[in-house]
């Protein structure tokens, strides 16, 4: 998968991305990224890339050209990262293979997106291209996002200073679904918001800890006991912590079954 981001604060994103789980990803290859700085496109001495709203009003706006000139950069960037050369050989003629390789994604992070959820990150796994461009101050002139945008995604109803920790959220949840870059590809359809359940609790040694024991069936070796007993705490914490969730969860039988006894032990109402 390629990542391109283009900003004003590069140090913040690859100081992110080259940590941990996604440095290794990046290291082996299974992870480009690059981050272009908008300043570079500047067209003034002094490396500025906002000016005054039109219409008066606080803060400022950053430029359409400097913000042009960088998303076409990323999408040259793109192309070179993309290797078309396999894909177009006497070989292997599928144009639309050829067409889909090529494809780019530019997404723009904004309060006034599509919400981020799971659902959101399995279908920006499915792209091969994604372009993140982060705005700062009052935002960005309307006119290159008419141009350049495909996608304008938000993290929720709240306001950061820039576009930069939104990007790094995203990346890094899309990354994980990308096939080797978690050590065990189960630990993905095992997480929170799988099933649109949340996650069961987890525990590691020692059996004991401040008079506090490990549930005993997770000692019993019994793996089907085990499996359930997970399923069970998964609906448990769902309708506890975000109970929204329920209407989208698929129940069998005995989930069914075992809802209705806690309910009818009156944990939680109808």
């Amino acid at each position: 998968m390629n990542f391109v981001v283009l900003t004003l604060f590069k140090d913040m994103v690859e100081s992110a991305m080259n940590t941990s789980i996604m440095g290794r990803a990046i290291e082996k290859g299974l992870i480009n990224l690059d981050v272009i700085d908008i300043r570079d496109f500047a067209f003034n001495k002094h490396n500025r890339v906002d000016d005054y709203p039109y219409g008066g009003g606080a803060g400022m706006v950053m430029q359409a050209e400097p913000v042009y000139k960088a998303c076409e950069a990323a999408r040259k960037r793109i192309s070179d990262m993309t290797d078309i050369a396999d894909l177009a050989s006497p070989d292997n003629g599928d144009t639309k293979a050829l067409e889909e390789k090529g494809r780019t994604r530019l997404i723009y992070l904004s309060p006034i997106g599509r919400t981020f959820t799971q659902e959101v990150a399995k279908e920006l796994a499915q792209e091969e291209n994604l372009i993140f461009l982060c705005g700062h101050y009052e935002g960005i002139d309307e006119r290159v996002l008419e141009m350049e945008v495909d996608d304008y995604i938000s993290l929720g109803d709240f306001v950061l200073t820039g576009g930069e920790l939104p990007a790094i959220c995203i990346m890094d949840a899309v990354a994980r679904l990308v096939p080797g870059v978690l050590n065990n590809d189960d630990s993905a359809s095992d997480e929170s918001f799988e099933g649109n359940t949340l996650e069961y609790p987890q525990y590691t040694r020692p059996e004991e800890f401040m008079g506090k024991r490990v549930p005993d069936v997770l000692l019993s070796g019994h793996h089907a006991n085990i499996a359930r007993w997970r399923r069970e705490q998964s609906l448990v914490r769902t309708m506890e912590r975000r109970p929204d969730l329920m209407e989208k969860v698929e129940l069998d039988k005995k989930d069914i079954k075992f809802l209705k006894e806690i309910q009818s032990e009156g944990r939680f109402s109808d």
